[in-house]
């Protein structure tokens, strides 16, 4: 029996679905030579198991700016959104058309193959999240409640894409990406309200 089902590298690298309100995709907002060298400089990064609530994620991270606290608070980290970061969060902000300096938390993630992140909404302190994809595409899902049935959207995340989840597509929708094929990489800036 041939099996007939595609691929996740022979899918097409555009939206599948319409899109909710809120979400915006631009391929290639970076090119391959700024993803290679950010990349390499990730190696140098403290990246620590993901852990929530003593749930541990099947991926790496390293966060930086402010994070929330036990009591959901968000507070100021003693690490500062890094150096190397800058150039691609310049590059986030004007695809987002947000100030540089709304973004008050960065978070790179670490997806070995197999690696994936299940259904969630970001809490209420995440305003808006720009995120880039990089090294590997990932099929990035959506899905909301409407009364009896779950509306879906999908897309197909390109290397060196990025996204933005702001209005509805943060607060209403959930996320997830299924386990992927080989490593990618994560960069995700989120604007926050204390």
């Amino acid at each position: 029996m041939i099996d007939t089902h595609p691929l996740l590298f022979d899918l097409p690298l555009a939206p599948k679905t319409p899109l909710p309100d809120g979400f915006r995709y631009q391929p290639e907002l970076i090119d391959a030579a700024e993803e290679r060298d950010l990349v390499a400089s990730f190696q140098g990064l403290p990246f620590k198991a993901y852990e929530h609530l003593g749930y541990s994620g099947n991926r790496r991270i390293a966060g930086f700016g402010w994070r929330q606290d036990e009591g959901g608070r968000m507070v100021e980290t003693g690490e500062p959104i890094p150096d190397l970061l800058l150039p691609l969060l310049d590059k986030v902000a004007a695809f987002t058309g947000l100030a540089r300096d709304s973004f008050r938390h960065a978070l790179v993630s670490e997806y070995s193959p197999g690696a994936g992140i299940g259904w969630h909404r970001d809490r209420p302190p995440a305003v808006a999240i720009a995120g880039v994809s990089l090294l590997s595409p990932c099929h990035f899902r959506l899905r909301r409640k409407a009364r009896d049935r779950w509306d879906r959207a999908s897309i197909i995340a390109a290397p060196r894409s990025a996204y933005l989840m702001a209005g509805p597509a943060r607060s209403d929708w959930q996320h997830s990406i299924p386990a992927l094929e080989a490593l990618r990489y994560s960069v995700t800036f989120r604007t926050v309200r204390r």
